[in-house]
């Protein structure tokens, strides 16, 4: 901070001497010469209100925003050469010229002293805004000459400024809102502000929690300004997750941790690689502890668990059953956010009480908690996801024996029974799908609720039924061929069949006929049900144009059709050797 002070101090500096060097070259000019006295006047104020922002800047403790008085500095520089240069001609023309030179340059004298007042207007106006309770003296024009062609530069600067400096916090929730309306108006507000250096104040606004509404605008503008990558990384080089972090912890009110915890999301969604600094920050830590917050585990109401504490001032805002809500819709989507592809976040998160904590919250189904269901089996279906690929993490935490997994599966299995909302419907779907390989071939309950929605009106579910009964039979689970055999108890061949009817889509095609090759292959040599469904000419017909499409699955149809052949045809020639 002493360096920053320090350059501009000595930019000022460079600036004062300029300008007492054109009041020194004015003064030395002949008294017949062209009438320069208004430039000197010019000059001379320029130089007092250059040395009273120089006592300003020295007067802050904390680091000055800068960047209107660089453009500032650039385009009186200009100014100042400009009028030196004109100084310098006015002493060297002499002689039967002196007339004819006097009458043209004293329109080049106006020009000059219209741009020296134009500088004057540009500090006056930075003094303003620095000093908006003691600029006696000082004009507060609405908009500075340096900004004429572009308005909105100088509120960006203004409203920056006042974040940063302002002593009346009620001013610097005003002005950061009205950082917040102006990102709000298009992507080029949003690139200007950040271009201009607004996170920073932001996020010192937002740490800081001097009030509730002092961190909810900050956190609104921040949400505002995240939208692309390069953004984010504005933000990252800011400093900003600690920032995000600190205040999740520190702040009491429940309006605050939803704007924050949103921002996180945002991040996290738009930029990947944010994940794992929110990671190593541990923001997971609050977020799981507010969305277990009241929810009743064992017949205890957990209020912050013990086992996800940390220090927290008691909370003294009140919140209304919707705001409680809301937080909650929050906490969950960002957990989905941070844990999406994510082996150390999703670690982070299964070892609290989570898992338990969102089967909980699945559990409750009413109008108003759908978009929490929602949010909480997405993030469900992130961890199986990750766990999916990690045989540890699978073990660990999915395990079907452990309390946790097995009140989640309860929890599935009663949505894909009851629940009419394929957007709750389809998730747990793919949750079950991703942790196939932990089922014993004992655990009957999973599999007839899958299959009886292969036929299902809603598309995406009985896509996502055939993709998850695939999972369970397919060469990479121990259990194939005893859950393939249950599939064959539960009628799964007619309805793959019937599956393979309802569609032309190449897609759908190659989802039913993979499925009906594993089961061929896993029981193909036991079962009458294949031969007399018709299955043989079902994969050929099938396979032929899944084929055509798709020449990965070429091995896998030749295999089954095989298969097929050998058991059944043999079993054909038997059966019809012993008629008599």
């Amino acid at each position: 901070m002493a360096q920053h002070h320090k350059t501009i101090q000595q930019q000022l500096a460079l600036q004062i001497l300029l300008a007492d060097g054109l009041v020194k070259s004015v003064k030395q000019l002949q008294p017949s010469k062209v009438d320069c006295s208004e430039i000197a006047k010019l000059a001379a104020q320029l130089a007092h209100l250059l040395r009273s922002t120089a006592r300003l800047v020295s007067s802050f403790t904390t680091a000055f925003y800068d960047r209107p008085l660089g453009a500032i500095f650039s385009n009186l520089s200009l100014n100042l050469e400009r009028a030196q240069t004109l100084v310098r001609k006015c002493k060297q023309r002499s002689g039967i010229f002196r007339q004819v030179f006097a009458i043209a340059t004293a329109a080049d004298v106006r020009r000059v002293s219209n741009v020296l007042e134009s500088s004057i207007a540009d500090i006056r106006w930075l003094l303003s805004v620095f000093v908006p309770d003691d600029n006696a003296g000082v004009i507060n024009p609405s908009l500075p000459p340096i900004a004429s062609n572009d308005p909105v530069l100088a509120w960006v600067w203004s409203n920056i400024a006042t974040v940063q400096h302002s002593t009346r916090l009620k001013d610097r929730v005003e002005a950061a809102n009205s950082l917040g309306s102006l990102a709000g108006d298009s992507d080029r507000n949003k690139k200007m502000i950040v271009e201009e250096d607004g996170i920073p104040p932001l996020l010192k606004l937002l740490k800081d929690g001097a009030s509730p509404e002092s961190q909810i605008a900050a956190a609104s503008t921040l949400l505002a300004l995240a939208t692309d990558e390069e953004t984010i990384g504005s933000f990252v080089r800011s400093q900003a997750i600690p920032a995000i972090v600190q205040a999740l912890n520190d702040s009491t009110s429940v309006v605050v941790r939803t704007n924050v915890i949103n921002l996180v999301s945002k991040m996290a969604e738009i930029d990947s690689r944010v994940q794992e600094d929110f990671g190593r920050e541990n923001v997971m830590r609050p977020i799981v502890t507010f969305l277990a917050n009241d929810i009743v585990l064992d017949d205890v109401t957990y209020h912050f668990n013990s086992s996800l504490s940390f220090n927290k001032r008691k909370e003294t805002a009140t919140a209304s059953p919707e705001q409680k809500l809301n937080l909650k819709i929050s906490c969950a989507r960002a957990l989905w956010s941070l844990s999406k592809d994510s082996l150390s976040n999703s670690r982070k998160i299964t070892e609290t009480k989570a898992l338990i904590c969102l089967a909980k919250l699945i559990e409750h189904s009413t109008d108003e908690t759908q978009e929490l269901q929602i949010n909480c089996l997405k993030t469900v279906t992130e961890l199986a996801s990750v766990a999916e690929s990690n045989p540890e993490l699978r073990r660990q935490v999915f395990k079907p024996n452990l309390p946790a997994a097995r009140a989640l599966l309860d929890q599935l299995l009663r949505v894909v029974n009851h629940e009419p909302n394929p957007k709750l419907v389809v998730p747990a779907i793919t949750i079950i799908g991703s942790l196939a390989r932990t089922f014993p071939a004992k655990e009957t309950r999973i599999l007839g609720p899958l299959v009886s929605k292969l036929d299902h009106e809603v598309t995406e579910i009985a896509n996502e039924s055939v993709i998850t009964l695939t999972k369970f039979i397919c060469p990479d689970n121990f259990n194939r061929v005893e859950h393939s055999n249950a599939i064959l108890e539960f009628d799964g061949v007619p309805r793959v069949i019937g599956f393979l009817k309802s569609s032309e889509n190449i897609k759908i095609q190659v989802l039913g006929v993979r499925l009906l090759c594993y089961l061929v292959l896993n029981v193909g040599g036991n079962s009458r049900v294949l031969e007399e469904g018709g299955v043989v000419s079902v994969i050929e017909n099938g396979g032929r144009n899944v084929v055509a499409q798709c020449p990965d699955m070429k091995e896998l149809v030749a295999k089954a059709v095989h298969h097929l052949n050998v058991f059944q045809g043999g079993g054909r020639m038997h059966r019809q050797g012993c008629v008599p």
